[in-house]
């Protein structure tokens, strides 16, 4: 599943910064990157602390670049940098306090262009990571938010089953944006679900899955009645407008997405229905529900959760990672334009 990505790699050598250098984790993963010779590797953290954990560890990471938010010679125009990005929502001395942290640090990083990517939550916090990178680097042109996306992967006859699912970890749920002062609705929920479906779209086909999009509902075609069978029987209208090379269809429900035979019966007419490989949930409860359960029930491989719509590639481990994990993700976040 990672040959496009390593491809990508290959032809455009990138730098990921870790936001936790001196994590064991992390040093592993290191390890194993600059070995296989796939990107360059910034540490955030001591010289001397990342130096002797990697010592400990038996980890040669003589090719990684070690970066001390405390001796960093440029931090003066890091400082003025993010402090006129903040707009003065933040005075200096909180930006400073905040640069000596390594989740800020390598955000500004990333934002002044001394690194590519960015993978950090080993141990901050999953708000820790996005907060810096929505107030820093900020969502690409033309995206409303972010979101986050699964690959679910697992062994198949003819080479590997592969899923996108999303989002099953940032988005609670879909409202309207409403203008405070005028009371219009500026984004409608539905088009928030469609922008997520295609930035979904776009990650699935990083990882060579000719996607197929399947807006998913209690709901099939109609066949049901609610504010989110509504809700995604719009969003379904606002992707194919958006995106009209797109294959989505929706609302499905997901024995309607995925099996030929239920598709037959519940949406024959449908060029998803029955051979959807992109799974679009109406919200967090599903969609993180619904992940899990295929993950273990089915033993798949979840890879994730893969942010989309920043300006940047900037992901999120588990704290409870391993390093094969930070591995894989280090190539999925540095792999992804």
């Amino acid at each position: 599943m990672f040959e496009n990505l390593i491809a990508t790699l290959k032809a455009d050598r990138r730098t990921i910064v870790f936001t936790e250098g001196p994590d064991a984790r992390i040093l592993e993963a290191t390890a194993r990157l600059l070995k296989d010779d796939l990107m360059d590797v910034i540490l955030i953290g001591g010289e001397e602390e990342v130096k002797n954990a990697a010592a400990a560890g038996n980890f040669d990471i003589s090719g990684a670049t070690i970066i001390d938010p405390a001796t960093y010679p440029e931090m003066e125009e890091m400082a003025q940098t993010m402090f006129d990005l903040r707009k003065g929502k933040m005075d200096m001395d909180t930006v400073k306090a905040n640069l000596a942290k390594g989740n800020y640090f390598g955000t500004m990083l990333v934002k002044m262009g001394k690194a590519d990517a960015l993978l950090g939550g080993a141990t901050y916090s999953t708000a820790d990571t996005v907060r810096p990178a929505l107030q820093l680097v900020k969502t690409k042109p033309g995206a409303h938010l972010v979101s986050s996306c699964f690959i679910l992967s697992r062994p198949a006859k003819d080479g590997e089953e592969m899923y996108a699912m999303g989002d099953c970890a940032i988005n609670i749920s879909y409202e309207d944006t409403v203008d405070k002062k005028t009371g219009e609705v500026t984004l409608k929920a539905s088009e928030k679900i469609a922008e997520v479906a295609i930035e979904t779209a776009k990650t699935a086909a990083a990882f060579g899955i000719d996607p197929k999009v399947a807006m998913l509902s209690y709901s099939t075609m109609g066949s049901g009645k609610g504010p989110t069978v509504t809700m995604m029987r719009e969003a379904t209208e606002a992707a194919k407008a958006l995106a009209p090379e797109l294959a989505v269809d929706g609302e499905l429900q997901f024995d309607a997405a995925f099996s030929p035979v239920v598709a037959k019966t519940k949406a024959k007419n449908s060029p998803v229905a029955g051979q959807a490989n992109t799974f679009i949930f109406p919200d967090i409860n599903a969609g993180n529900i619904g992940y899990k359960i295929a993950q273990r029930l089915g033993g798949f491989e979840a890879y994730g959760p893969i942010l989309q719509g920043l300006n940047a590639p900037i992901n999120d481990l588990s704290r409870g990672c391993n390093a094969d994990e930070v591995y894989q993700m280090a190539i999925i976040t540095a792999g992804l334009k």
